[in-house]
C-alpha cells in the first residue's frame, strides 16, 4: 500500500492501535493534539474498572487514563505519539496493518 504527502512525497500512516493503561499518566496531551475524537480520558475505578468521568463520582476513581473512542478516525499522523511523555502508545504502520 502506497501513499503520498500533498508534494507527492511517500508518505506511511501510523495508526494508534493500543494504549497501555499500565504506562499512561492521563495527562490529556495525546487527546488535545488530536482532533479527530480518536481517543477519550477516564477513569479506573477502586475496582480497576473503567469509569466515565462525572463530578460527583471523582471520589472513586483512582487514576485517570486515555482509551480508544474512535480508532477508526485515526489518519496515522503520529502527533499523539509525539507528545506522549509516557510513551504509552502502540502504533502500527499502515501497510503492516492491511496485510
Amino acid at each position: 500500500m502506497s501513499f503520498t504527502a500533498r508534494d507527492g512525497r511517500d508518505w506511511t500512516p501510523d495508526y494508534l492501535m493500543s494504549i497501555d493503561a499500565k504506562k499512561c499518566i492521563g495527562c490529556g496531551r495525546c487527546f488535545k493534539v488530536c482532533g479527530r475524537g480518536v481517543m477519550a480520558l477516564k477513569g479506573i475505578s477502586e475496582d480497576g474498572e473503567l469509569v466515565d468521568l462525572d463530578d460527583d463520582e471523582d471520589d472513586e476513581i483512582e487514576k485517570k487514563i486515555m482509551v480508544l473512542n474512535d480508532q477508526g478516525a485515526c489518519i496515522g499522523c503520529g502527533a499523539c505519539a509525539r507528545v506522549c511523555p509516557a510513551n504509552c502508545q502502540v502504533h502500527v504502520s499502515a501497510p503492516a496493518e492491511a496485510a
